[in-house]
């Protein structure tokens, strides 16, 4: 891949790239915590945003992370 290209979505400097990867983040960790059964983990996440499937979090997250790409 070309830098310009990673550049273009990653920006670790921004807040609005942060709020986007927050739910990729969590997405995986409910997806492995249903997987590898982390009750905790799977409990904690399920507090904050009861009813979210892991897919629809990691999309979600994604969608922004390409929007604000678009947008620069």
């Amino acid at each position: 891949m070309e830098p310009k290209l990673i550049n273009k979505y990653v920006k670790l400097k921004s807040l609005t790239w942060w709020a986007a990867i927050v739910p990729v983040f969590v997405g995986v960790l409910l997806a492995l915590g249903n997987v590898f059964q982390w009750e905790l983990v799977v409990k904690i996440i399920n507090e904050f945003a009861p009813g979210v499937p892991p897919a629809v979090m990691i999309n979600s997250g994604l969608v922004a992370i390409g929007f604000r790409g678009a947008i620069k």
